[in-house]
C-alpha cells in the first residue's frame, strides 16, 4: 500500500470515528441546540468526506479490474451477504 493509501485511509477511518462520536453525542442529548447544529454541520462534512473517499477507492477496483482496455467489472460480495444476525 502506498503512502497516499496509507492517508487516505486513515482520513477516512478518522472521519467515520468523528461522524460516529457526534452521532453518539446526539443521539445522547448532549448538546445544545447550537451546538447539534454545529455537530450536524460537521457531520455532514464529514459524510461527504467519507463517501468521496468510497468513490475513490470504488474507482481503484474498476481500474484494477480493467481487462485488456476494456472495463470488467464484478459485484462486490462479501463473507456476510447473507447472513441473518
Amino acid at each position: 500500500m502506498s503512502i497516499n493509501e496509507d492517508n487516505a485511509l486513515n482520513d477516512f477511518e478518522q472521519s467515520l470515528a468523528q461522524l460516529e462520536a457526534i452521532v453518539d453525542k446526539m443521539e445522547k442529548g448532549e448538546l445544545s441546540l447550537e451546538q447539534s447544529l454545529e455537530a450536524f454541520e460537521e457531520g455532514v462534512k464529514l459524510t461527504r468526506n467519507c463517501q468521496q473517499t468510497l468513490r475513490k477507492a470504488e474507482q481503484r477496483v474498476h481500474e484494477l479490474l480493467d481487462d485488456n482496455g476494456e472495463l470488467s467489472t464484478k459485484p462486490f460480495t462479501s463473507d456476510h451477504d447473507g447472513d441473518s444476525a
